[in-house]
């Protein structure tokens, strides 16, 4: 019986791509990579379009199952392969509980400032337009606001959710990332002890 692989639809350069990727390593998930041409509109062609109607990446087909989404991908993939890799979700239902917390925290209140850092520091240059630098400080004062609060947690716990890695530090691995590189924002993380700490360990996972 040869089991079905799971197909990646994505592209290395999208943050939500590079989530579900480090998710399925994590995992030791196999999978197959279809490589979704963004620059050249690939993601807007009937074809994609059939797989998700809103015509981003990633998507994944795991035999009859197709779903979008990074988080919700993400999330599936931890409850699916909970008995093998890294375990991502917790035990207890007090640990999951706080791993759903804190997931939902970097959906809500990190992503939206990183983002748009990145779209007004990187994307937007790329395009042929502008930083809005007033932009770019408002949504660092914010930044600022969420990672002072990461610094007093993470002064008690090991991870965001509590000892163990799970989805709620796993999801912030591609926006920090290019927060750190491209933004050149790194001070924002290591001018904070434990956050700076916290992101020298999942970073180098």
């Amino acid at each position: 019986l040869v089991m079905a692989v799971i197909k990646l639809h994505g592209h290395p350069i999208s943050t939500a791509t590079a989530m579900v990727l480090c998710c399925l390593n994590e995992k030791e998930v196999e999978y197959d990579f279809a490589l979704v041409e963004l620059s050249a509109g690939a993601h807007k062609q009937p074809q994609y379009l059939a797989l998700n109607p809103f015509g981003v990446v990633p998507t994944i087909q795991d035999g009859d199952l197709t779903l979008f989404e990074s988080r919700a991908i993400v999330k599936y993939l931890a409850k699916k392969y909970k008995g093998q890799g890294a375990d991502l979700l917790g035990n207890t239902l007090a640990e999951q509980a706080l791993v759903e917390q804190w997931c939902e925290v970097e959906g809500h209140s990190f992503f939206p400032p990183a983002s748009t850092i990145l779209f007004q520091t990187v994307l937007r240059p790329l395009r042929g337009g502008t930083t809005d630098e007033a932009v770019v400080e408002i949504n660092i004062g914010k930044l600022n606001k969420v990672l002072d609060i990461y610094e007093e947690r993470l002064s008690k716990s090991k991870y965001l959710a509590g000892d163990f890695f799970s989805l709620a530090d796993l999801q912030h691995l591609p926006w920090t990332q290019y927060l750190v590189t491209a933004c050149k924002k790194g001070d924002l993380i290591s001018s904070r002890k434990h956050v700076n700490a916290w992101w020298e360990d999942i970073s180098s996972r």
